[in-house]
């Protein structure tokens, strides 16, 4: 398996195809890049890919302002 950032993983196979291979959006995908969210892509061996988030355990929410 390859495992690479959501940046590099974009930046070879452009938005609308990342966002194709991963099922989601462009927007989604755009969205994720600006916000500079950790996503780790990875190629599985029947050559589809999966991502995930790597975030810090507990994960601490934004409390909203009242």
């Amino acid at each position: 398996m390859i495992e690479t950032s959501l940046q590099s993983f974009v930046e070879g196979r452009g938005q609308s195809e990342a966002a194709r291979l991963l099922g989601v959006t462009a927007p989604a995908i755009h969205k994720a890049l600006a916000a500079n969210r950790d996503i780790r892509v990875v190629e599985l061996p029947d050559g589809s890919f999966s991502a995930g988030e790597l975030r810090p355990f507990p994960s601490q929410r934004k409390s909203k302002a009242a």
